[in-house]
């Protein structure tokens, strides 16, 4: 799904109201509003509100995939860091973006629209795969402990991290997310880490 530049610029203002005043305040008169555009233009750009949550949504998940995908690890590096490189990269993307975490962790509001908690679930099922395959890399490689099963670690792990955005999100953003999040990734990594 390609997006242009007025598209994004609206899901940004979208993404800024949100984090402000919640996602009940986001309604087309406001966010029309917000960047200057009467309702009939930013209409011509969406048909509605759950259009552009939804098209936030893909917009984030897309970003994602791609940035992750771009990462570069070297040769011989450890699961253990390539996890590291990967959820330092998701945190350092929340905080120079923290009000994607509003739209992002809204998904309890989302379950009145399918469209909308599918595109969450896709985001939540995306990031669980590429925790997955490494945990099971690391295990078949003898780098992590074997004792959990891959499935309930990359629970574990993504759990945790979540609880450690979530946190973060409440507090209002005081702290720095990528430190905090990388402590708990950290500490669990300890736990199944060979050495």
């Amino acid at each position: 799904m390609e997006f242009t530049a007025r598209q994004i610029e609206i899901m940004e203002a979208a993404t800024q109201r949100i984090d402000k005043h919640g996602i009940q305040n986001l309604t087309i008169k406001t966010l029309a509003a917000d960047i200057n555009l009467s309702e009939p233009a930013l209409y011509r750009h969406f048909a509605g509100k759950n259009e552009i949550l939804l098209g936030l949504l893909v917009y984030f998940k897309n970003e994602m995939e791609e940035r992750i995908s771009q990462l570069s690890f070297e040769k011989d590096e450890k699961a253990g860091d390539r996890l590291r490189k990967i959820f330092n990269s998701q945190l350092v993307t929340f905080e120079q973006k923290p009000a994607i975490v509003s739209v992002i962790f809204a998904e309890s509001i989302f379950h009145f629209d399918n469209s909308l908690s599918n595109k969450v679930s896709e985001i939540i099922d995306s990031m669980h795969k590429v925790v997955h395959e490494n945990i099971k890399t690391g295990q078949s490689k003898n780098q992590y402990s074997t004792l959990i099963k891959p499935g309930t670690m990359t629970t574990i792990i993504t759990g945790g991290m979540r609880m450690a955005v979530m946190k973060w999100k409440l507090s209002g953003n005081k702290s720095s997310v990528e430190k905090d999040g990388m402590k708990v990734l950290n500490g669990i990594l300890k736990m199944i880490e060979k050495k």
